[in-house]
């Protein structure tokens, strides 16, 4: 007779506390406790950690820098509201507590605690937890985001779903092509707002001077050709999402009122004094630089830190060759679906001219090349001479592989701060302006080694 095991899981605890010795003595006590342990000194490092990493409570101080704790609970019931968090308050402070509470965090402790106080309540938590795990997100092979076969690509699509369920404000990054909308449908479809509207803003292809009007609307009269009153953009999306793309575009003037949207959640059509409330999310995607346009003055740099709640980097396709083939059956499927034609087969030699071309243009390419290698074919086989394919730029990014990744962007960052600091972290996370835990995250999350050992 065979027995049946049992696999258990860990539960993980994130812990937030601008005081290392205080992050120390939990951590020590949580791991004696069996339960695994995230560590963050600030509220903001906590936000990027829930995005990537699987958290069954938090534990935060109430009082630290930026946003603190109270912030902090904002945001996680907000957008991970199944994730209970437990607040700790310094003694003395208790109206900070019961606040903690009536906003909605599960429990409180007041400093000092008992470490073993602490681990009861926490378990104590968990045990009253659903024992039904939270349903799974499931992410439609048939989306567009074909593959995951590739590392870089699979774990994109494990960020997209692990952010999916929740309605947190993402910021997506990603060469043109590579199906930054798709994604951010994906986003809405998963979402509790996906019975509202999805709705799309190009921000790239819309005209400065129309931009205003089609995102805030305006009132009969309130400039020549307004003839009626127009509801805009933000309010068709109201309870549903935004899908901002190529965000890096829009005026100075844009940016500001953009910022007051999502700041206060009113808006104000052109021409009219009366400001409405609306609660949409926002999904955001731009192939430009813009930590680069944030440093030159270009991008407000309140505005990109408000957008970037959440920032996943889709990666181009040179990046994740292996998931060719797949893309490739995919779109041959679907094409040939859609003339009403019996799917067609590749030759090896068109397939290994297919894996081995760099993609400038990105998913959207291959599946341009496809399309048009359908036209030429002879019978129902695709061979490599069907096949209409230009070698790019030398200096374009394919050929350079310097592709925009904010992931790349940031790891390549840290490595040269750690070499100027003689791989001394603490330097370097002085140098860059953020924390010792959170350099500590990124190095692991990125796996980092000494830069001195190269």
């Amino acid at each position: 007779m065979k027995t049946k095991l049992t696999i258990l899981t860990i539960p993980t605890i994130l812990v937030v506390d601008d005081d290392d010795a205080i992050l120390q003595v939990l951590e020590a006590r949580l791991l004696s406790a069996g339960l695994n342990t995230l560590l963050a000194d600030r509220a903001e490092t906590a936000l990027e950690m829930l995005a990537c990493e699987p958290v069954d409570i938090i534990v935060s101080d109430v009082r630290m820098p930026g946003m603190g704790g109270q912030g902090l609970l904002k945001e996680v019931l907000a957008n991970w509201p199944h994730i209970p968090i437990i607040m700790l308050t310094a003694h003395g402070t208790i109206s900070d507590a019961v606040g903690s509470i009536q906003a909605g965090a599960a429990d409180y402790l007041t400093k000092p605690f008992d470490g073993k106080e602490l681990v009861r309540r926490i378990r104590a938590i968990l045990d009253g937890k659903k024992s039904a795990p939270t349903a799974k997100v499931a992410i439609s092979k048939d989306n567009g985001l074909r593959g995951g076969k590739a590392p870089a690509m699979a774990r994109f699509l494990e960020l997209l779903e692990r952010v999916a369920h929740s309605t947190v404000t993402v910021l997506l990054f990603g060469e043109s092509g590579t199906g930054k909308e798709k994604a951010a449908k994906i986003l809405h479809d998963h979402s509790p707002r996906a019975k509202n509207p999805f709705v799309v803003v190009d921000c790239g292809s819309t005209q400065p001077t129309l931009l205003e009007s089609e995102l805030f609307g305006h009132v009969k009269g309130s400039f020549t050709h307004a003839l009626k009153d127009k509801k805009g953009l933000i309010e068709e999306a109201d309870g549903g999402t935004l899908f901002l793309d190529e965000i890096g575009n829009i005026s100075p003037e844009m940016q500001t009122r953009l910022l007051r949207f999502l700041q206060e959640g009113t808006i104000r059509r052109v021409g009219d004094t009366r400001e409405r409330t609306l609660s949409c999310r926002i999904v955001a995607a731009t192939n430009a630089n813009l930590p680069l346009m944030v440093k030159n003055g270009d991008f407000r740099e309140d505005l990109y830190y408000r957008l970037k709640v959440v920032t996943l980097s889709i990666p181009p396709l040179r990046d994740r060759k292996e998931d060719i083939p797949i893309l490739v059956d995919g779109f041959v499927e679907d094409l040939c679906k859609e003339q009403k034609r019996p799917v067609a087969t590749i030759t090896p030699a068109a397939m290994e001219k297919l894996s081995g071309h760099p993609w400038p243009g990105n998913v959207r390419e291959l599946r341009n090349t496809l399309e048009a290698a359908l036209v030429f074919c002879q019978g129902n086989t695709i061979e490599a001479t069907d096949l209409q394919i230009e070698e790019p730029p030398r200096d374009s990014p394919a050929m350079t592989n310097s592709g925009l990744s904010l992931e790349n962007n940031e790891k390549e960052t840290i490595i040269k701060a750690l070499k100027h600091c003689n791989g001394v972290k603490k330097d370097a996370a002085d140098t860059l302006g953020i924390s010792r835990r959170a350099i500590h995250y990124k190095i692991k999350k990125y796996g980092i080694g000494d830069p001195r050992d190269e």
